[in-house]
């Protein structure tokens, strides 16, 4: 299979997606350190958390995954038009769990539904929130930021944790999703990170 390539979105079109994302330093960000023996496994899990977490938010369904060393694979069916569905109370509320309002670093309760009540009130604002829960770029922006946040305070230093933006790949037919799902799943068995797909870690077929 190519590698997947940069690639323009229709934001009003649905479609299934291979996306990419790597790490711009080393390896053992998400993996292990061979030079200090140091771990950084756990990483892994906050992907594939935060990637089940969004998937439950945005218009996006999550159809593979494969969380490796040092990059991620995801296979997604985005639908932008599922939004109009959605009321606004529901758009509101949406937006909030992804950006709730915080007080000394803890999620504020009664302030974020005040904010929810809020949005839900602003028409104009409601359409823009649509716009971006149902697009794929919003969608990977959401998955790799508070990753890279996360990592950079764990690290005790700033800059890039992933390489660029997400690149991405149109799969336009079901033989072509079927094939880059098979890819995506293959991936730790390729890596010689599993014998097999049910020992797969933080993978999509291993979690089917």
């Amino acid at each position: 299979m190519t590698s997947p390539r940069r690639q323009l979105v229709d934001p009003a079109a649905p479609g299934f997606y291979h996306c990419f994302s790597r790490c711009v330093r080393r390896a053992f960000l998400c993996g292990e350190d061979e030079l200090t023996g140091r771990s950084f496994e756990h990483r892994k899990q906050w992907v594939e958390a935060r990637l089940l977490e969004l998937a439950q938010v945005f218009a996006v369904g999550v159809y593979a995954y494969a969380v490796m060393s040092n990059h991620l694979h995801v296979v997604v069916y985005v639908d932008p038009s599922a939004t109009l569905a959605w009321s606004p109370e529901e758009v509101a509320h949406r937006w909030v769990l992804l950006t709730p309002v915080r007080l000394d670093g803890e999620i504020d309760d009664e302030a974020s539904e005040a904010r929810v009540a809020a949005l839900a009130g602003n028409a104009e604002r409601i359409a823009e929130l649509r716009g971006r829960l149902g697009s794929l770029s919003w969608f990977m922006r959401f998955l790799n930021e508070p990753i890279a946040r996360r990592a950079n305070r764990e690290d005790h230093c700033t800059g890039h944790f992933w390489e660029a933006r997400f690149k991405c790949q149109a799969l336009l037919d079901d033989a072509a999703v079927l094939a880059c799902m098979a890819y995506v799943d293959l991936n730790p068995i390729r890596a010689g990170l599993a014998a097999d797909l049910p020992s797969s870690p933080h993978t999509s077929v291993q979690r089917r």
